[in-house]
Formats: structure tokens, C-alpha cells, sequence
């Protein structure tokens, strides 16, 4: 008998969660992503009526989609067949063990031409922070431990979403930067976004503090702005499908133009400086 590995301590990131609710959370990412949320779904000619909306922070996400199904993002999430029109993964799918099993399950939760939106990090969130803790360890230990989640790219991550069957899919970025006095206010501000390190081969012991203090004076070396502040990357990838129905477009079959690209270029001057060439 085999035992799978997992990536994430579940417990470890409840944990985390929880004492970012007990601090007061800082969760002025969500509160962004929701404002594009709005924005978004103002750019879909469709009325919701029965949103569900998988979080561990409801709060931020309230006044956009008001009177949802709040659902935490478990394993199995608490989601009926058929039961929703719109279902929102907000903020955790990075953390999942199974992301495309996280998605087929909104995708079963969907009713025909419902709407699948899921807002996550990406793979360059918090690029600076890694480089900093990954130089110091490997200058003062000779090696490596996992510290930062491994996100993935916005390529593979919008792949997930053929894999759940789901129609029309797209994927996108944002990429925030966000500024700190310095890094240990970073790390606080994850703290407080219950994003510290749950992974399950996380050291279980104190950061030798050579370590620490290596890493800060390469992130203050290396990604300061003019104003002596420290810069951060959250790369916020945003997932977006339907589930099939007969009234949404269907991609053209192989061959079946019914007209030439030359004939279409016919008559047309391209202009002399503005190419890419």
C-alpha cells in the first residue's frame, strides 16, 4: 500500500487562518480582487440568482456577491449538483491538493451556461521574497528548505480548466506590487493574510537567525524602490468557464473557413515602422 505525500498541512493552514482572524486579517488583496470581481461579472450579460462562494474569508467578497452560499474550501467541498449559477473560488485554490478536482466539483455544482470564476496566486507572487530566503539559506545552511507554496504558471493553471470540462475557458493575470517599510512587515502582512507556511516539509523548527538576517539584507539590496521601501509581487491569476450548453459559440472545425486569409489581405498596406519586425 502506498500513502500519497501531500503538499499542504491542513491543519497547519486552519491554524494560520485562524490566527489571522484572531490579529486582525489583512486582507486587502481580497478586497482587490473583489472590486475586479465586480467589474468582471459587470462585463457578463447575465443576472446571477444563486451564487456560491468558496472562501475562508467571506467578509471581503459580501458586498459583491450578497446572499451566496458561503463554502469553505475543503477537500470535498459543500456544493449540490446543479444548484448554482455562478460559483466563485476565491483566494485558495494555490492551496489545494487537488485544483482540478477542486474545480470539477464547482464545475458539477453549475447548472447549464453557469459560470465558473476562481481568483488564486500565481507563479511569480512573491518572487523577491523567495530569491532573498533561497540565497540565504544556501549561503549560511549549503541548502534548501521549502518555505514559499509553488504556484503554478498562468499557462498550466488555464489548462486546469479543459481538464473540468468546463467551455470557453480563459485565464489571466494581474500582477500587484505592493510596498513595505521592510521585509519583516512582509512577513507579518502573510501572517495576517493567513498565507504562512503550511507545508507539509516546512522546517518544524526555528529559522537559524543568520538565516533571517542574510535574507533581509539581500531583499533590501536587491528589490528596494528610490524611497528606500521594499517592493512585493502578488501575481493574481484569474480563471474563468461555463459549463456547456447549446446556446454558447462553438470553435470553427479544421478547414471549414470559407475564406482565404490572403484574399482578406487583399488591398491592405502595412504600414513600414510599426511592425514588430
Amino acid at each position: 500500500m502506498t500513502l500519497s505525500h501531500k503538499l499542504t498541512d491542513r491543519s497547519a493552514l486552519e491554524r494560520n487562518r485562524a490566527r489571522a482572524g484572531r490579529l486582525g486579517p489583512a486582507l486587502f488583496l481580497h478586497e482587490d480582487a473583489a472590486e475586479e470581481l465586480h467589474e468582471r461579472l459587470n462585463e457578463v450579460n447575465k443576472t446571477f440568482t444563486s451564487p456560491a462562494l468558496v472562501t475562508a474569508f467571506p467578509t471581503p467578497w459580501a458586498a459583491v456577491l450578497p446572499g451566496a452560499k458561503i463554502v469553505a474550501d475543503t477537500e470535498m467541498l459543500d456544493l449540490a449538483p446543479g444548484a448554482h449559477d455562478l460559483v466563485v473560488h476565491a483566494m485558495g485554490l494555490h492551496w489545494a491538493e487537488d485544483p482540478v478536482g477542486q474545480i470539477v466539483q464547482a464545475a458539477r455544482a453549475l447548472r447549464p451556461d453557469g459560470l465558473f470564476i476562481a481568483v488564486m496566486f500565481g507563479g511569480q507572487t512573491l518572487s523577491e521574497l523567495r530569491a532573498a530566503l533561497a540565497e540565504a539559506e544556501v549561503a549560511v545552511t549549503g541548502g534548501l528548505s521549502p518555505r514559499v507554496l509553488p504556484m503554478g504558471e498562468i499557462r498550466d493553471l488555464g489548462g486546469l480548466l479543459n481538464r473540468a470540462g468546463l467551455a470557453l475557458p480563459v485565464a489571466d493575470s494581474v500582477l500587484r506590487k505592493v510596498t513595505y517599510a521592510d521585509p519583516l512587515r512582509l512577513m507579518a502582512d502573510l501572517r495576517a493574510m493567513g498565507e504562512a507556511n503550511a507545508l507539509s516539509d516546512r522546517l518544524r523548527r526555528f529559522t537559524r537567525r543568520a538565516v533571517i538576517a542574510q535574507a533581509l539584507a539581500h531583499y533590501a539590496a536587491h528589490f528596494s524602490e528610490p524611497d528606500g521601501r521594499v517592493r512585493a509581487s502578488f501575481d493574481m491569476v484569474w480563471l474563468t468557464g461555463w459549463k456547456p450548453h447549446e446556446s454558447q459559440q462553438k470553435p470553427l472545425r479544421p478547414g471549414s473557413a470559407r475564406a482565404r486569409l490572403a484574399d482578406a489581405l487583399q488591398g491592405c498596406q502595412m504600414p513600414a515602422e510599426d511592425g514588430l519586425l
